[in-house]
């Protein structure tokens, strides 16, 4: 199927298959009349319900946390990637608002499943949440309401989950899906702090169970995003998802490996090989190395997928194995940090240990999965206590593992703190870090991100992961 405009579905005609109640949801999307109904106000939900809002449509926002629900109808925001001027308009306006429970929601007309989808411990998908979030849409389910599902999951999830939870309520009113309730998978495709990719202008995949259902989502993610490509079904777009993230997780694992490799050679920079290499202009696409990865999807979708796997008796070897190795890459950083308090005259639980940027990726605030959590997490598990943090996009974190629960807060930073901590490590290569600061106040730096590749610094004082040890 070819990629559909909004300028070409706003000016097409209704399918002839489309039944009474879909044409008439169609129009209600039309004409700006349909309400939007967004479960899960973090990344995903909140960007795409002041979308709606932005554009006319009265839009509800679903979340358990009261605290959320109370700071979004006062008009305070916290993500980084909603404009807060616009989410206090369209509260000030009455175009959104949030709500902590569903009871108010039935004349939604479009629900968005944006929950979160962890692994459990043992790196099996755990899809509790949109099943709750199914429960509580299908006990009010009503002919004429689209239910689209844009968190990332395993292919089958919209029709082997959401489906049989709807149906359960549909049925005893002799509703049919396709005819007069509707239900499409639309993964989420956001990046943090991307200025020039946003929630309006990402193009978007839609699947839907049915025909009817396709043309429905598409019509109803097209009021808000230029770009929609519809697929045959959800397992298809859902799969497609999977692809996107899992394509990354394998790139950075290739570097990661290589960047492992060229420190045991020593002499060889992964990061020159990877500028001369990004030379060719086809055939390649550069990634660079890291202390690991983070965000919500790279580190569980290949998981996913290797559940999936192995339920038709199928081995993602390649995949997991990926995957596996993007993990390892703390303890690679925290190996650094040991053998670079060991060339000093202090002990290792006796040094005090700076992490520079705790947030997943560049100037965002998002720690989710932040390899610098697990990195704080491994240090204390070595007995080191005099662990602290600078980033200027996080007010705190909380590190869990064998060494207990714990918060840390950021300290500013100063020549005084740098000057009073044995390592320096940057995990995260914030712009709003000074590093010629870094680099000259520091005792012992590890760069993870190649951060001062343009600064003066003494070469005998700097490890650069990928680059060679002291």
């Amino acid at each position: 199927m070819r990629r559909v405009t909004r300028s070409e579905l706003a000016g097409a005609q209704q399918s002839t298959s489309l039944t009474k109640t879909a044409r008439q949801l169609w129009d209600k999307l039309e004409n700006k009349t349909a309400t939007i109904g967004v479960v899960g106000l973090g990344y995903v939900g909140l960007p795409l319900a002041v979308e709606y809002a932005k554009h006319g449509f009265r839009t509800v926002g679903i979340d358990l946390d009261h605290e959320r629900v109370l700071r979004l109808n006062e008009g305070d925001n916290y993500i980084q990637d909603v404009d807060s001027d616009e989410l206090k308009q369209v509260v000030d306006n009455g175009m959104f608002r949030a709500v902590d429970d569903f009871t108010s929601c039935a004349d939604i007309d479009v629900f968005y499943i944006a929950v979160p989808t962890p692994v459990t411990e043992h790196k099996d998908p755990d899809v509790g949440y949109i099943r709750s979030a199914a429960q509580e849409i299908a006990k009010r389910i009503r002919p004429g309401q689209l239910v689209i599902l844009k968190s990332t999951t395993y292919p089958d999830t919209t029709e082997g989950v959401v489906q049989p939870v709807l149906a359960e309520y549909a049925r005893p009113q002799d509703m049919q899906l396709g005819r007069d309730y509707f239900l499409a998978f639309s993964p989420e495709r956001i990046d943090p702090g991307n200025e020039q990719f946003t929630t309006a202008n990402t193009p978007v995949v839609v699947g839907g169970v049915t025909e009817a259902c396709t043309e429905l989502a598409c019509k109803a993610m097209n009021q808000v995003v230029n770009h929609i490509h519809p697929v045959s079904s959800p397992k298809v777009a859902e799969m497609e998802k999977l692809l996107e993230n899992i394509f990354r997780s394998v790139n950075i694992a290739l570097v990661n490996e290589l960047a492992r490799l060229c420190d045991r050679m020593g002499g060889i920079s992964i990061w020159e090989v990877v500028e001369a290499a990004a030379t060719k202009p086809f055939g390649y696409m550069p990634f660079t190395p890291g202390p690991g990865i983070g965000g919500h999807c790279i580190p569980v979708d290949p998981y996913y997928l290797s559940w999936l796997a192995r339920r038709y008796d199928f081995e993602t070897s390649f995949i997991t194995l990926a995957a596996r190795i993007n993990e390892e890459m703390p303890y690679n950083v925290v190996d650094a940090i040991t053998r670079a308090v060991a060339r000093q005259a202090v002990s290792l639980t006796e040094a005090n240990i700076l992490i520079l940027g705790v947030a997943f990726k560049k100037d965002v605030d998002d720690v989710r999965h932040s390899p610098a959590l697990k990195v704080i997490e491994l240090l204390r598990e070595k007995g080191i206590k005099n662990i602290r943090f600078a980033d200027p996009h996080v007010k705190k974190v909380r590190v869990g593992g064998k060494g207990g629960n714990m918060e840390l807060e950021p300290i500013e930073l100063t020549d005084e703190v740098l000057q009073n901590h044995d390592v320096a490590v940057i995990l995260t290569d914030h712009s709003g870090f000074s590093y010629a600061q870094i680099a000259k106040q520091s005792k012992v730096i590890i760069d993870t991100r190649n951060a001062l590749r343009d600064i003066p610094h003494d070469r005998d004082k700097v490890m650069l992961l990928g680059g060679g040890s002291f």
